[in-house]
This record gives structure tokens, sequence and C-alpha cells, in this order.
């Protein structure tokens, strides 16, 4: 069986952002799949406080090709990272740093991307096995703490910057040492209609390969 670490490097690679869908019902599932996979997204977050979280994921599994990697967010215990993985999750976030949590992920061959703010949490977040750093809130914090961190952390650290995160500010928030981006209320609200969520996945991806040139 292929595990999202697996798949980990080239998707990162390829487009390191994460589509955050907090609120989203199944009967959503097929249209905003399509709509992300149509626009590159590789990373797709379900976060466990929506309605059905686990039945919106195996729907998004069934739909999408491997090389998505399809997960949850708001990941509290290690019991919710083994529904993830029975149902086909490939991509763990949490909202904290929790060693048992990460290290679940980590033992199925998870992508695993807790949520830290200061350097004491990063350090304790990648000893536990993270294979990247959700930072957040990155919007409050500004790109001058994405620099400061980036400066004692180390150089192959995956930074990705979270909440508050937009078209406008990316370039500032790359020049700084972010790796990659983690979008939320910018590219999803509930009720969002398939073809809304493309347009503002589109003008994402657009200004994210703009700010990277």
């Amino acid at each position: 069986m292929v595990t999202g670490i697996d798949l980990y490097e080239d998707a990162f690679h390829d487009l390191p952002l994460v589509a955050i869908l907090r609120g989203i019902r199944p009967s959503d599932a097929d249209g905003i799949a399509e709509s992300l996979h149509g626009t590159g997204f590789r990373f797709i977050e379900v976060p466990l406080n929506s309605p059905k979280p686990f039945e919106t994921i195996e729907r998004f599994v069934s739909i999408l090709p491997d090389t998505v990697l399809i997960g949850a967010g708001t990941v509290l215990d290690a019991d919710d990272v083994q529904r993830l993985h029975d149902v086909g999750g490939r991509l763990m976030v949490s909202p904290n740093v929790a060693p048992d949590v990460i290290g679940a992920a980590r033992e199925r061959g998870m992508v695993s991307m807790p949520g830290a703010m200061t350097p004491t949490e990063c350090f304790a977040a990648l000893k536990a096995g993270a294979t990247g750093l959700k930072i957040f809130p990155a919007g409050q914090l500004g790109p001058g703490y994405i620099k400061d961190i980036r400066a004692v952390l180390p150089m192959d650290a995956a930074i990705l910057p979270v909440g508050g995160i937009g078209e406008d500010n990316m370039e500032a928030f790359l020049a700084a040492g972010a790796s990659g981006f983690g979008f939320s209320s910018a590219i999803y609200k509930p009720g969002m209609t398939a073809n809304t969520l493309r347009a503002r996945a589109e003008a994402l991806v657009a200004a994210y390969r703009k700010a990277r040139t």
C-alpha cells in the first residue's frame, strides 16, 4: 500500500498548498473534489469539527487519484488517527503538538502537520516525527515572525503558515522562509458552490506560483 509519506515529497514539490474545508458536508464532496483536483491541489484537509467528517474524507478518497493526499484536521487523539487511517486518509493535521497523535500518524505512514507557534513547540513536533509544521495564526504573527523562527529551525523543516494567508501576502511570507501555505476561509466557506471554490483556488494557485518566481 502506498502511504502518504511515500507521496509527500513529490506532492509538496508540486504544490505545497493545503485546502482546509472546514464545515463541508458529505453531499458537497463530489463537486468540491473535482474543483480542487482540477486546480492542482495535492493536499486536502477536512477538519473533524465539520459535519460527518469521516464520511466526507472517505468520499474524497473514493473520487480522487492516489496522488492527492486527503486527510483530517483538528485531530486530537490517537483513536481519530486510526479512524482516519481506516477510511483511507493519509494526511493528519492537529491544532496542537501532541506527541502521541503525531506518533500514531507516523506509525501508519501518514503525513503529519501539527499546529505550532513557538520554537519550543516546533522542535517538540519535529522530535515527535512531524512531517511539517503548521504555523498558526500566521496572519497575526506576520512574515517577520516566520523569518525569526526559520533562523533557528532545521533548514529542511517544512513551515506552512495558516490563518490570514491570501493572494496579497504570500510573497512576503515566502521571502521570510515559508515553505507553503494552508488556506481556510480564503478558499472555502460552508455552502460555497464548487464553481466559486474553483475560482478561489485558481486565484490562490496563480498567486503562489507568481510569488515563487
